[in-house]
């Protein structure tokens, strides 16, 4: 669900004393900073994903956390008579006492909240909160592993699926679920997607290097900010270069263009971007067939031909390069996010 009716969707972050500190503000930020860290690292700016993100809290008295983290909310409960998305993250709780009255003063915000359309959400633990204020009957979710036991002997009314690490909301039930402490980061992408599309998620995950690290950071990196120069010429190739970069012999053309020298005209280039000319429709190229893969079913041969590679195999060898991964590896990782049930 995209959010097509311009209006900025608001999200609460309930924070508890039993909450997880680095849940609370890795949510926050995420959810806050996206789109103004994304025009600030690449210059984009046609990927909006601004959110009204507040921490509230039973009080908007300032607490602190486990681990003593302090937590300044931005406002109470009673201050909140709707919102687009509630967060409930991980908690620290025992899981031989049974916590269904543990929460008599929240339960009735979180129904209030529901009832009006709102879309609730848990990180880890958090959904014993959920089900403690009896919002989990009859619906499936997951939690984490520890909890499993703690939820047959308590709440034996849930659905619960265990081996899930991420349960969307099912036919409309406003409820979303997510396992492990880690998981909100998936839960972040979650939310991107639902109000920003696919694409958007993509972006954030490539910011914040969120899902699997282990194939390094070339993966996630996209083409940085351009850099600013007052030559005009330059200029004018950049922008020529950018609808052209998969013209045969494209620096060749940029040459003629500028009316310049061939050494001047590289030496300027070089100067005012900061790339070699090579470089930098290299870049221009593998930046669109990353988007294609992202996004497309074409083919990879066809993907090579689209943006400029008569030879495949050079196109393939150079994408790895530059991404640390082959094409078909990447459309996988990025795809999974696309494909994803949101």
């Amino acid at each position: 669900m995209s959010n097509k009716q311009n209006k900025i969707p608001s999200i609460c972050i309930l924070a508890l004393p039993e909450s997880s500190g680095v849940v609370l503000y890795g949510l926050f930020e995420v959810l806050s900073v996206f789109s103004s860290v994304w025009v600030q690292v690449t210059g984009e700016t046609n990927y909006p994903a601004v959110f009204d993100v507040k921490i509230v809290a039973l009080s908007s008295d300032p607490f602190t956390c486990v681990g003593g983290v302090p937590v300044n909310p931005h406002a109470s409960l009673a201050d909140i008579d709707c919102t687009d998305v509630v967060i409930i993250t991980d908690l620290a709780l025992d899981t031989d006492l049974d916590h269904s009255n543990k929460w008599r003063d929240i339960s009735p915000w979180l129904h209030k909240i529901r009832n009006a359309g709102g879309v609730l959400c848990s990180v880890c633990s958090g959904s014993v909160l959920l089900a403690g204020c009896g919002l989990l009957d009859n619906k499936p979710a997951t939690t984490h592993w520890a909890y499993v036991d703690h939820f047959k002997q308590f709440f034996p009314n849930v659905k619960l699926q265990p081996n899930r690490i991420f349960i969307p909301e099912n036919n409309g039930n406003g409820i979303v679920t997510s396992g492990g402490m880690a998981s909100w980061e998936e839960l972040a992408l979650y939310l991107m997607a639902r109000f920003y599309g696919e694409a958007t998620a993509i972006r954030v995950a490539k910011l914040f290097l969120l899902g699997a690290r282990d194939e390094g950071q070339l993966l996630f990196a996209a083409m940085g900010k351009p850099k600013r120069h007052e030559d005009e010429i330059i200029s004018k190739s950049q922008l020529w270069i950018a609808n052209h970069y998969d013209m045969p012999n494209p620096v060749k053309q940029m040459v003629k263009q500028s009316g310049l020298a061939e050494r001047t005209f590289k030496r300027r280039f070089k100067i005012a971007t900061g790339y070699a000319p090579i470089e930098y429709i290299q870049k221009l190229r593998i930046e669109e067939a990353k988007q294609m893969l992202e996004a497309t079913p074409d083919a990879i041969d066809s993907i090579a031909q689209q943006t400029g590679y008569e030879d495949s195999t050079s196109f393939r060898r150079l994408f790895k390069r530059m991404t640390g991964v082959t094409p078909g590896r990447y459309r996988q990782r990025f795809q999974s996010i696309k494909n994803r049930d949101y």
